[in-house]
């Protein structure tokens, strides 16, 4: 049964152990206003580390992802109280984004349909996104004035080639889900009809693997791409050490079932965590 957040304005259900989040505010395009991205830090915390979610997937009620932030309510009226109140939005908003990267389990943008401005803060925050042929992304900002803040011209230039970034940013053209994925913006766009199950498919994928090695390997992709050849091998050694330290025994598993049991190969999916689970 689906629960919503304290305000209403994130919806959320666990499903087969995968937490199906939602903006929810339809009636606004889901735009991101202050109470929003305070409900959705509360959903993100509650979600976390509970033992029946493996994958989060966040997507949007109606018709829309998300059209970006709540232009009254996050720049006019945070604006009212100056400094101050702009400096507490950023917060709350970049808050939950920061939150979103660094989370605990898989993370699966399901991009529904509008997909504007500040929604590229959480959408590369998510660790893999598909999205509906029909859906809409867009920089819009230039079109009103300001430049594509809150992280959205870092996302351009870390997920589009340079000239698509550059185009994308400084003409406020809207670009479909297909071609958002022929661009790099998402991993994959399907017709909406078959959107949440193409989703639901990847997510089943993920619920079979290890999981503290999935927090480690999408941790390590993000940490790699700032570094040298040679503090990435470094970090990655240590980044393996730590994941050992916690599940040494899951690593051990896995080797076992190919090289003992041969019972499955490495190359062509996972090893059965069941039996893993069932010596703990």
């Amino acid at each position: 049964m689906a629960e919503t957040s304290s305000n209403g304005v994130v919806a959320y259900e666990v499903v087969d152990r995968i937490a199906w989040v939602k903006f929810n505010r339809p009636d606004k395009r889901n735009a991101m206003s202050p109470t929003l991205n305070r409900d959705m830090m509360e959903v993100l915390d509650a979600l976390e580390f509970r033992d029946d979610v493996g994958v989060l997937v966040l997507s949007g009620e109606g018709a829309a992802w998300t059209a970006g932030m709540d232009l009254k309510e996050y720049f006019r009226e945070t604006e009212a109280d100056g400094l101050k109140g702009t400096r507490k939005a950023q917060r709350e908003s970049y808050g939950w984004w920061r939150r979103l990267r660094w989370y605990q389990k898989p993370t699966i943008a399901m991009v529904n349909g509008w997909c504007f401005g500040g929604g590229y803060g959480p959408l590369f925050a998510c660790d893999l996104a598909f999205a509906a042929e029909e859906a809409k992304f867009g920089l819009s900002e230039i079109n009103w004035g300001i430049l594509p803040g809150g992280g959205a011209t870092k996302v351009a230039v870390e997920l589009l080639p340079f000239r698509k970034a550059m185009y994308h940013a400084m003409m406020g053209e809207n670009i479909d889900g297909k071609t958002a994925a022929e661009w790099g913006l998402v991993n994959e766009a399907v017709p909406l009809a078959r959107l949440k199950d193409r989703v639901a498919e990847v997510a089943s994928v993920l619920l079979q693997k290890n999981p503290v090695a999935l927090k480690a390997t999408k941790d390590a992709v993000r940490r790699v791409s700032l570094m040298s050849y040679e503090d990435a091998e470094d970090y990655l050694v240590r980044a393996q050490e730590a994941a050992n330290s916690y599940d040494n025994e899951g690593r051990k598993e896995g080797i076992r079932q190919f090289i003992d049991e041969k019972s499955y190969k490495p190359g062509l999916g996972a090893y059965d965590l069941s039996k893993q689970q069932a010596k703990s």
